[in-house]
């Protein structure tokens, strides 16, 4: 935090002005303090102007930038119309202007701020380094943020708060191993650089690192905060870690952190994420007057990407009751949960309540889940009519959304525009590939396939493997496809081939059809049984106790295959299973999944 400005000798607010007795330095200054509005602060900057007090008055200046810096919602424009005016900007204003800039949406006017300061023959200090580096966190700008550190440790200001920013612009950059071996070399870390490296980790796809770093943290006896825990909790919904996450949510309420409403949010994201949605909803209602219209949001996405989409459009309607506005997450939430419920008509409906009723802008996600809404309704015609007819440009994302619901409703033709245009936005991407192979083989157009298949080899273009994750007892374990590097691999092969021979007693044949390869059915079931997901339910059903619900986490969609077959092992094993794949959570219980076989 910037200090508040240090007060100027004189009684007047500029030690060359005369102002009139009745407006004193210390009146504006109070009334500087106490003003909560732009409007309050133009009266008083007009009051003291028509005291006599000059434009260009640095006394003047300063305190009112720093009054503009300390609203919530700080006029910019307002702030650098008078730093421009300024005669002889102090350090204190130079700094009060880089912070402004540095925690706006649009940091980069920070940056040529300290070319200007130098120019004006004052040295930062060490409040100044910190915005810097975080003004290029956020322009993702981590060389010019090396920079910017290299000065600052030769003007000598190497400080726990510099290295702590440094650390920031290296997370947000991706830069794992910068951080980490930056965060090495601190001397004398503190809950921020604790946080920061935890944070940065779990919220760039390294969950795994967070929750290891934070067990050094314990052990060198430093106490966490509501910050560390949001982070962890992070972590633990990206791994599908519920059995840990409930660890931690009693930890919460041990260290007393489980009223704060942040902590509660992240509990939410946490349980909906890993498919306890019950626990989630728990959390939601034990907040009570502490639930914010994020802590509502965070529950209706959840809803419905577990396939509760009637119920996720109910808790709209009561949030709509109590008063709380939605935000544009909230509407994304609510068309997903309309797409993945086939409602069609009602989702367009929601569409435009969002643009007339909420004065909400629709962005690119809203766009795509209309593209999904129309796609997976068999409508692709349609969704390609709204592609074109859309007010701004769609992205890769929403001509793969089409290129998906060609692939599933074997539509070549459009198929084909979509993967065109992929080609220009987004060259290279291999699930595009394997999509419009599909797309192929599912017309049997096997030299189609071929050509796709030898374009990828061409290219250097290599398909995402299937994986997936299970958590049995304090662990986590990954398969792949016919993998065999887990140390009881031969019991777990053992165990598909157990599951298997009672799945054809019940009257189950491979849906071969999903394989999309030219090759024998023999060859096609084969490989349809050790698919990642089958090879992790084998492991769950060795390790866990009858009755104990089996929790997965897979990157890619669920074939059909495996669909069919989880439905039928969830029955004959009396197993709830749920799985979160790439696009939602299915909870597969007594031969039935909560998608209602559309997904």
């Amino acid at each position: 935090m910037i200090p508040r400005p240090p007060p100027s000798d004189p009684e007047d607010l500029d030690a060359s002005s005369s102002p009139r007795p009745s407006f004193s330095r210390r009146r504006c200054l109070a009334l500087l303090q106490s003003s909560t509005s732009i409007p309050n602060l133009k009266q008083i900057h007009a009051r003291a102007l028509r005291a006599g007090v000059p434009v260009s008055s640095p006394d003047l200046g300063k305190h009112l930038i720093f009054a503009i810096a300390s609203l919530p919602s700080p006029l910019l424009s307002y702030a650098d119309t008078i730093f421009g005016r300024i005669s002889r900007p102090s350090i204190f204003t130079f700094n009060t202007m880089i912070r402004l800039h540095a925690e706006s949406p649009s940091p980069s006017p920070a940056l040529p701020l300290l070319p200007r300061l130098l120019s004006a023959g004052l040295s930062p200090d060490s409040h100044t380094y910190p915005f810097l580096l975080k003004a290029c966190a956020k322009l993702l700008l981590p060389r010019h943020g090396e920079l910017v550190h290299a000065r600052s440790v030769r003007d000598g200001h190497n400080s726990v708060f510099v290295l702590n920013s440094l650390l920031h612009l290296y997370s947000a950059c991706g830069q794992f191993h910068s951080a980490h071996k930056l965060f090495e070399e601190i001397p004398h870390r503190n809950l921020i650089s604790w946080n920061t490296i935890i944070n940065g980790f779990a919220l760039n796809g390294r969950p795994n690192e967070a929750l290891t770093l934070f067990r050094e943290m314990s052990h060198r006896r430093v106490a966490p905060d509501g910050f560390t825990m949001v982070s962890l909790l992070s972590a633990c919904g990206e791994l599908g870690a519920l059995v840990l996450a409930r660890r931690l949510h009693v930890y919460l309420s041990k260290l007393g952190l489980y009223q704060n409403s942040h902590v509660g949010n992240a509990l939410i994201d946490l349980y909906a994420k890993t498919g306890a949605i019950i626990d989630a909803e728990k959390v939601f209602h034990e907040m009570g007057s502490r639930k914010t219209r994020v802590s509502w949001t965070t529950l209706i996405v959840g809803m419905a990407v577990n396939g509760f989409g009637e119920e996720a459009l109910k808790l709209f309607k009561a949030m709509e009751i109590a008063g709380e506005t939605p935000t544009e997450i909230t509407f994304v939430g609510v068309l997903y949960a309309c797409s993945h419920c086939g409602l069609v008509e009602e989702g367009f409906e929601y569409f435009e309540r969002m643009k007339e009723e909420f004065k909400i802008e629709p962005k690119i996600e809203h766009m795509g889940c209309m593209v999904d809404l129309l796609g997976r309704a068999g409508q692709v015609d349609r969704a390609y009519k709204f592609i074109l007819d859309m007010p701004i440009e769609a992205n890769a994302v929403v001509w793969r959304t089409l290129l998906g619901a060609c692939a599933m409703q074997r539509r070549v033709d459009l198929g084909e525009a979509a993967w065109a245009r992929l080609e220009r936005l987004e060259p290279g991407h291999s699930g595009d590939y394997v999509l419009l192979s599909n797309l192929y083989a599912g017309q049997r157009r096997w030299a189609d396939v071929g050509r796709i298949r030898g374009s990828m080899l061409r290219k250097g273009v290599k398909k995402t493997p299937g994986k997936t994750l299970v958590e049995i007892g304090n662990s986590v374990w990954e398969f792949v496809m016919g993998d065999r590097s887990h140390p009881e691999s031969e019991e777990i092969y053992a165990m598909v081939e157990e599951v298997a021979g009672r799945l054809r007693k019940e009257g189950y044949t491979a849906g071969t059809t999903a394989v999309l390869a030219d090759i024998e059915d023999e060859e096609k079931e084969t490989a349809l049984r050790y698919h990642s997901e089958r090879l992790a339910i084998a492991y769950a059903l060795m390790k866990t106790a009858p009755g104990v619900t089996i929790r997965l986490v897979k990157n890619l969609r669920v074939c059909e295959d495996c669909h069919t077959v989880t439905k039928l092992i969830s029955r004959v094993y009396a197993r709830e299973i749920v799985v979160r794949d790439r696009s939602r959570f299915h909870h597969f219980s007594g031969g039935r999944c909560s998608c209602r076989d559309y997904w």
